[in-house]
């Protein structure tokens, strides 16, 4: 009886912890795209003026908390005698990035605390994994390491475009000499070993001298607490649309190709499918599970046989068939509860505490299970998913009772004479 526990306890763990983990990196990942990015994002596919304009008609709109323009671009960031990477860089403003992204908390020294305005034509922001490589074995970046470097002068090669003689376009490179302000680490790996940030008057000066005012490439927005995201979305549209009729003097089509959607939104196709893996997934442990129903039938089909003699007094003396039935069958539904109750709190340990886990098998067996560069985030999500708990208990529960039908139902046609006969 106790292994039909163990059994239903081990496979309700198991499948709390599958799904736990899953749904957990999926939040994670949309996590990930609001913290960097904002709840909203408004990218009209090419650059344009006047941006300061546009954030001040956003932040007008009720449900808009705040708005801040971006500019992306390449470049190769020179960190010592031989040591070039390839970054991606980010114009921000960097005041109003912080209110509408979670960038001001993944600053090692948070020096845009100390400051109203911690950037000059000179400053800029390094990720934590662009500066080092994590650690092979502990996948962990040297924090003191980054925090030594704040301060340093660093130089970014960019380049610009600009008409040849020919009538063709012209490359020309461009550098950035900048200072260290702070080292950013967000637990994100996409964004930790690729970005450097700088503002965004500076890099539109470098990458685009022809225009007259900088330029920006998106907007991002954050929406106050408790805003209807799809009715702000239509009113940011509105908004853009005026903005880039009078302002812009873009044409139709040029304003309807604008994309404006979540953050959530943008990922929902990646999240689509891993969604599918983890449906996948519990659906193989889930036939693998029923291998402890089927444990649970062959342990009560053998208490039935080896109890014939039990069943037929019990039947003798008055019992009815159903009540000899529904004794196995709640019997079957106790190892059920049990087992799955068991389970549920060797899963929540299990989930919570999931990162200590993987140090310990990495110390113990020299394996590591959790790769920062592999899965983005430098530790594993470890919020137990009670949505899918209360169904995995309540279908163990089921499972174990429908394992003892049969034998119940086999002790229930048990026929007194035919066993007392010889007594």
């Amino acid at each position: 009886m106790l292994l039909s526990i163990a059994a239903v306890a081990l496979s309700t763990a198991l499948l709390i912890v599958v799904a736990s983990l899953f749904n957990g990196f999926i939040n994670a990942f949309e996590q990930s795209a609001v913290d960097g990015m904002g709840d909203v994002v408004l990218s009209p596919g090419k650059n344009f003026a006047g941006y300061a304009e546009l954030e001040k008609r956003l932040e007008e709109i009720k449900s808009v908390e705040a708005a801040t323009a971006m500019l992306s671009a390449q470049g190769l960031l020179h960190l010592g005698k031989g040591n070039v990477r390839a970054v991606e860089i980010w114009g921000i403003e960097p005041a109003k990035f912080g209110k509408v992204t979670a960038f001001d908390k993944s600053l090692l020294k948070g020096q845009t605390k100390t400051t109203p305005d911690p950037f000059s034509s000179t400053m800029g922001y390094i990720g934590i994994g662009v500066l080092a490589e994590p650690n092979e074995q502990t996948d962990e970046y040297d924090v003191n390491g980054a925090e030594r470097m704040i301060g340093q002068q660093f130089v970014i090669t960019t380049g610009s475009t600009n008409d040849g003689k020919d009538g063709g376009q012209k490359f020309r490179r461009k550098t950035i000499q900048f200072t260290m302000a702070d080292a950013v680490f967000t637990g994100i790996y996409y964004f930790d070993s690729r970005l450097v940030y700088l503002p965004i008057e500076q890099l539109s000066r470098t990458v685009y001298p022809d225009s007259q005012e900088p330029v920006a490439g998106r907007i991002q927005i954050k929406l106050r607490g408790g805003a209807d995201a799809e009715v702000a979305i239509a009113q940011i549209r509105g908004v853009w649309k005026v903005f880039a009729s009078e302002k812009l003097r873009w044409e139709d089509y040029q304003i309807e190709s604008t994309i404006t959607e979540t953050s959530r939104q943008m990922q929902s196709r990646f999240v689509a499918e891993i969604r599918k893996q983890m449906g996948v997934l519990l659906l193989i442990f889930g036939v693998i599970s029923l291998s402890a129903v089927l444990l649970i039938f062959c342990i009560f089909y053998m208490i039935v046989e080896t109890r014939r003699k039990d069943i037929a007094i019990m039947k003798s003396c008055g019992a009815d068939s159903g009540s000899i039935a529904l004794i196995f069958v709640g019997f079957g539904a106790f190892v059920g509860i049990l087992g799955t109750l068991l389970g549920t709190v060797a899963g929540y340990i299990v989930t919570k505490n999931i990162n200590e886990v993987e140090g310990w098998i990495r110390v113990a067996f020299g394996l590591k299970l959790w790769k920062a560069s592999v899965y983005m985030f430098s530790r594993i999500p470890s919020e137990v998913y009670w949505q899918a708990v209360w169904w995995i208990v309540l279908s163990a529960i089921l499972g174990a009772a429908i394992g003892a039908v049969i034998p119940a139902l086999s002790a229930a046609f048990t026929r007194p004479v035919n066993v007392l006969r010889y007594e």
